[in-house]
């Protein structure tokens, strides 16, 4: 108990010299004598200098096209409009004149940025329809996607195979199962490679092969 009080004592002692010495003691912001935790300050009302900030740093730290880049950009605004009722159609035209800009810098490029992401959705095992419809949904034109498409895999010769190959080899369907097991899951693997976009006769061959080294050997043939 003696020791109790010494220690009692010498925090009254620490926490004294650090008020008279104008420090303010250390304290756990989730405290409730405090307050409860720190508020988080409120985002600063949208600029066109801070809203050009923002786009650079996010074509410094990701890939995009210019559609999705805008929605990035018109989120802050929208946010700046609710917090500080910031001019919606001006920050609109902010926006507008970024995106103008970078594209004429070459900083936003959407038929690099197509053909990169479609390349490296097929080397993860994405069928042409599922490249298709993902760039699509980040904005990229119909004519940029198709471009994209047409050289994509080409090392391959057939490339839809290739993929269809990569994709049930990270899903272990099909030659990529246990023997005893194909059987039980043919309709269900046939399943999943149509979900994932693979046309029937793609689904069959590799569902169908007699063992993941001869899919492998026919699907990754290279052109």
């Amino acid at each position: 108990m003696e020791h109790c009080g010494d220690t009692q004592a010498w925090l009254i002692v620490y926490r004294a010299g650090n008020s008279s010495s104008g420090k303010r003691p250390m304290s756990n912001t989730n405290d409730t004598t405090t307050g409860g935790p720190k508020k988080r300050r409120k985002p600063k009302p949208a600029t066109a200098a801070r809203l050009e900030k923002a786009a650079l740093a996010h074509i410094d730290r990701y890939a995009t096209s210019a559609a999705n880049l805008r929605s990035v950009l018109m989120r802050r605004v929208e946010r700046s409009v609710r917090l500080h009722d910031t001019d919606r159609d001006e920050a609109s035209e902010w926006v507008d004149a970024i995106i103008a800009k970078l594209l004429e810098r070459r900083l936003l490029d959407d038929a690099a940025y197509a053909q990169a992401r479609a390349n490296s959705l097929h080397r993860s095992g994405a069928s042409r329809r599922k490249i298709a419809g993902m760039l699509h949904q980040k904005g990229v034109g119909q004519s940029d996607i198709a471009a994209a498409l047409a050289s994509v895999g080409s090392e391959y010769l057939d490339s839809e195979l290739a993929a269809a190959c990569r994709f049930a080899r990270r899903r272990r369907l099909g030659p990529y199962r246990a023997p005893e097991a194909r059987a039980e899951r043919h309709r269900r693997d046939l399943a999943a490679l149509a979900r994932a976009g693979f046309g029937y006769d793609t689904a069959r061959r590799v569902i169908d092969a007699e063992s993941a080294e001869a899919l492998e050997d026919d699907a990754l043939a290279l052109s």
